[in-house]
C-alpha cells in the first residue's frame, strides 16, 4: 500500500485539522489570561489563578507588577503571534515534503470484504500481526524495508498482516465481534493453513483486544500470543477521561447515526482529547528540521498514517465507546464479542505483554491489567511512547529484538512447563 503524490491527506493534514488549529490557538491566547492574573496579585493569591499557574513563580509574577503592562501586553502579542507563526510553517513544511511512501514488497494471500491478508514473505516462524481497526496496519513497517515487519522478516519471523481497510458494503453492520469471528478467525486460519502449523498471534492496541478473544475462541490455531500497548482496564489510571470520551460519543451519536458511521475526523478527535496542543508542540518543532534529513522524512511518514486512518460502523464505535471506554467491560468479564464473555485466564499459550512505559494513548496500568488474567504471561517494559515502541529510533532495540527472541522460543515449540534459560530484556516473567 502506498501514499501517492496526490494523496488528498496532506491537504487534511494535521486531522483534524480545525480542531487542532482552534487547540493550539487556545493554548497560547491562554497566556493573555495568565497575564492579567498575575498582574492583578500573585498567582498563588487566588483559586481561580492557583488552578490556572500552579507553578508559576513568586518571583516572576512579582517582576510582571513592576514591569510596563502595555509593553508587556505586547511582546506577549508578538510572542503568541511568532509561536502561531511557526506552527503555520511546519504544517506547510509537511504537505509539501517530497516523501512519499514506497511500494510494500507483499503479497495478498486472501481477502473478504475489505479486509487483506498480506505476506510479508520472511523465513521462519510464522507470525499474524493484527493491527486497531481504526488506523492502517502499515505503521507496522511504517517505512518499507526498514519497519518492524521488515526488520523481523529478516531475524527469523514470517511476518503476516492484516490490513481491515474502511469498512464497506459488506462491513457496515458489523460489530467487533463480527470483526473477530467473520475476518481475523478466517485470516488467521489461511494463515495456519500456508504455515502447516499454529501461529504466533499478535495484536497492536485495539488489535490486541481482537487477538484476545480470538485466541480464546480458537487456541488450536495459535502458538503465542504477543499484546503491545493492548489496554484492558479502561479505567485504571484515566477513569475520567474514558467516562468523558463515553459521554461525548452519546451526544454525537444521532448526528453519526445519520451518517452511517463514525467519520475519520471524528476518531481522530476523540484522540486529540489526552493530548490537547500535540499538534501544536510537533509542527512548530518540525519546522525546525532539515527537509532532507532523515528524521524529517521518519516525521513525515508517521504524520501520513496518523492522518490515513479509517473510519468505524457504529457498532463498532457502540462496542469501544460505550463498552470499552464507558462500561469497561473487559476487565469487568463482562465483553461479549461473541456468545460468550471473554475470559483470558482461559488461555494456556504464552502470552508477551509488552507496556511501553511512556504511553500517553493506553495507560501502562490499563495495559498491565490483562497480566493477572493470562495465566502463562511474560512482561516487557520498553521505555518507549505508544507509538515510537513500534517505529521510533530506539525501537529495535526495545521492542524488535526482545520480540524476535520471545517468537523465536514460543513458536519454535517450547510449551508452557518447559526450560526457559533465557530473559527479555525488561522482562518481569509470570508463571
Amino acid at each position: 500500500m502506498t501514499v501517492p503524490p496526490d494523496h488528498p491527506i496532506r491537504g487534511l493534514s494535521p486531522r483534524p485539522f480545525a480542531l487542532h488549529l482552534a487547540l493550539g490557538m487556545a493554548a497560547l491566547t491562554s497566556s493573555k489570561a495568565g497575564l492579567a492574573s498575575s498582574s492583578g496579585g500573585s498567582p498563588r493569591s487566588s483559586d481561580r489563578s492557583s488552578r490556572l499557574w500552579p507553578e508559576f513563580p513568586e518571583s516572576l509574577a512579582a517582576e510582571i507588577r513592576r514591569s510596563d503592562p502595555g509593553a508587556l501586553s505586547a511582546a506577549l502579542d508578538a510572542a503568541i503571534l511568532e509561536a502561531a507563526s511557526r506552527f503555520a510553517e511546519g504544517v506547510r513544511a509537511y504537505r509539501a515534503h517530497p516523501y512519499r511512501r514506497g511500494q510494500e514488497h507483499v503479497d495478498v494471500i486472501w481477502s473478504d470484504g475489505a479486509t487483506n491478508l498480506l505476506d510479508h514473505r520472511g523465513e521462519g516462524i510464522p507470525a499474524l500481526f493484527v493491527p486497531s481497526l481504526i488506523n492502517r496496519g502499515w505503521v507496522l513497517d511504517l517505512q518499507p524495508g526498514h519497519g518492524m515487519l521488515s526488520w523481523l522478516a529478516r531475524h527469523g519471523t514470517h511476518p503476516y498482516r492484516i490490513e481491515w481497510g474502511p469498512p464497506g458494503i459488506a462491513e457496515q453492520n458489523f460489530d467487533i465481534g463480527d470483526y473477530v469471528m467473520r475476518r481475523l478467525e478466517p485470516a488467521l486460519q489461511e494463515t495456519v493453513r500456508r504455515s502447516g502449523r499454529p501461529v504466533v498471534l499478535v495484536g497492536y492496541c485495539m488489535g490486541g483486544l481482537l487477538t484476545i478473544a480470538a485466541a480464546v475462541s480458537r487456541p488450536d490455531l495459535v502458538s503465542g500470543l504477543g499484546l503491545l500497548a493492548t489496554p484492558w482496564d479502561f479505567h485504571a489510571e484515566a477513569a475520567q477521561r474514558s467516562e468523558a470520551m463515553a459521554a461525548l460519543y452519546r451526544s454525537i451519536r444521532p448526528a453519526a447515526a445519520l451518517l452511517g458511521q463514525l467519520p475519520v475526523d471524528l476518531v481522530q478527535g476523540f484522540f486529540a482529547m489526552p493530548d490537547p496542543v500535540v499538534a501544536l508542540r510537533k509542527f512548530q518543532r518540525f519546522a525546525t528540521l532539515d527537509p532532507d534529513s532523515a528524521e524529517a522524512r521518519a516525521f513525515v511518514a508517521l504524520e501520513d498514517w496518523l492522518n490515513d486512518g479509517v473510519p468505524v460502523t457504529l457498532p463498532v464505535a457502540d462496542d469501544a465507546l460505550l463498552g470499552w471506554y464507558g462500561a469497561n467491560t473487559p476487565e469487568r468479564g463482562t465483553w461479549k464479542p461473541g456468545a460468550a464473555a471473554i475470559d483470558p485466564t482461559s488461555l494456556t499459550m504464552p502470552a508477551l505483554v509488552a507496556i511501553p512505559g511512556a504511553d500517553r494513548i493506553v495507560p501502562p496500568a490499563s495495559a498491565a491489567a490483562i497480566l493477572d488474567k493470562i495465566p502463562h504471561a511474560e512482561r516487557l517494559d520498553p521505555p518507549l511512547g505508544h507509538i515510537g515502541m513500534v517505529v521510533g529510533r530506539r525501537a529495535e532495540a526495545a521492542l524488535w529484538r526482545p520480540l524476535a527472541d520471545w517468537i523465536a522460543r514460543t513458536g519454535g515449540g517450547r510449551r508452557r512447563g518447559s526450560s526457559r534459560s533465557r530473559r527479555l530484556p525488561r522482562t518481569r516473567r509470570r508463571t
